[in-house]
């Protein structure tokens, strides 16, 4: 008697479904049980790929090359042979394009801070495959645990401005699953803003208010100095 065509199971035998652009990812097909001859068909987006014929049980190669973001996606195969009807499908297998990261940018409100001050980092990848791993430097020292985003958006840090060593020049580093793709930002550097003396605002004032007495005083000779100073002749 004909044995039924059991489903088959799509598998990655070389590659990683995790791909570069022209890269060779090779996936078998295979129903374990059925009676030969076997059909195979590759689906992509319930596309047809490719068809293979396999006269015993031995599994149907598919060999792709990643030439453009069309050939990522959702796979699937589908096994037929004389005594079934119909078909059966196998599991899914999904490629995902890695794209290489752009430079990221490190930014902050502001360049300038006091001492003792809370001020914010913010590090962005606008380009590149998630998720993005970000870590911040001071010079060289990482100042920061690593943040991995799912999203496209900034890992953020905050520092307390505590002393004049927490000043200087920062950078950021961005990667991700694209190999040997780490990239850093170009340098941001925290100043330290000059305090105004206390004393300051007090000797404006008193300026002004001197400076009012002598216009004041200018104003005042035309209407009254000048006649008393003719009266009294």
């Amino acid at each position: 008697f004909p044995e039924m065509l059991s489903n088959p199971k799509l598998a990655l035998v070389r590659g990683t479904l995790n791909v570069v652009m022209m890269q060779n990812v090779t996936l078998s097909c295979l129903s374990r049980s059925g009676s030969p001859p076997v059909r195979y068909t590759l689906f992509r987006h319930n596309q047809q790929v490719s068809a293979l014929n396999r006269s015993d049980l031995s599994p149907a190669l598919f060999t792709l090359t990643i030439s453009s973001a069309s050939d990522v996606g959702e796979y699937k195969c589908k096994a037929e042979c004389n005594t079934s009807s119909g078909g059966k499908y196998s599991n899914s297998l999904s490629l995902t394009l890695l794209e290489p990261i752009s430079k990221p940018v490190l930014s902050s409100p502001t360049s300038q801070a006091k001492k003792g001050q809370n001020v914010t980092l913010s590090c962005l990848s606008e380009n590149g495959s998630l998720p993005i791993t970000y870590l911040f430097f001071k010079g060289t020292q990482n100042i920061s645990p690593q943040k991995t985003m799912q999203k496209r958006e900034a890992a953020v840090i905050f520092l307390f401005m505590n002393s004049l060593s927490d000043f200087g020049t920062y950078k950021c580093k961005a990667s991700n699953n694209f190999p040997n793709n780490s990239k850093y930002s170009n340098p941001f550097n925290f100043t330290l803003a000059e305090e105004r003396s206390h004393s300051q605002p007090l000797i404006i004032s008193l300026g002004l208010t001197l400076l009012l007495l002598i216009i004041g005083f200018a104003l005042a000779i035309p209407f009254f100095i000048i006649p008393l100073y003719k009266a009294s002749e």
